[in-house]
C-alpha cells in the first residue's frame, strides 16, 4: 500500500483559464467573419430607444423612478443597471 496516497483517490487537474480561453476563441469563430459587434451595440440601443419611447405620463414617471433607483439602466453610453 502507498503511504502517500492512503486513500486510492488520483488527483484530478484541470487549467480553467486554458479552458476559458479555448472556449471563447470557438465562440467568436461560430459568430463568423460578418459578425459585426459595432453593428449589434448600435442595433441594441435603437432596441431600447424604442422600447422605453412613446410611453404617457404616468409610464414616463415610473421609467424615470426605476432609472434613478438604478433598477433599469439610464441612457448614457454604456449604461447598466446599478443593482
Amino acid at each position: 500500500m502507498n503511504q502517500d496516497n492512503a486513500t486510492g483517490l488520483i488527483p484530478f487537474t484541470i487549467n480553467l483559464t486554458v479552458e476559458e480561453a479555448r472556449r471563447r476563441a470557438e465562440v467568436v469563430a461560430a459568430l463568423g467573419p460578418d459578425w459585426d459587434p459595432l453593428a449589434v451595440l448600435r442595433g441594441e440601443d435603437e432596441a431600447y430607444a424604442l422600447l422605453y419611447s412613446g410611453l404617457d405620463a404616468e409610464q414616463q414617471r415610473t421609467y424615470d423612478l426605476l432609472v434613478a433607483a438604478g433598477v433599469l439602466p439610464g441612457e448614457e453610453p454604456g449604461r447598466a443597471a446599478a443593482h
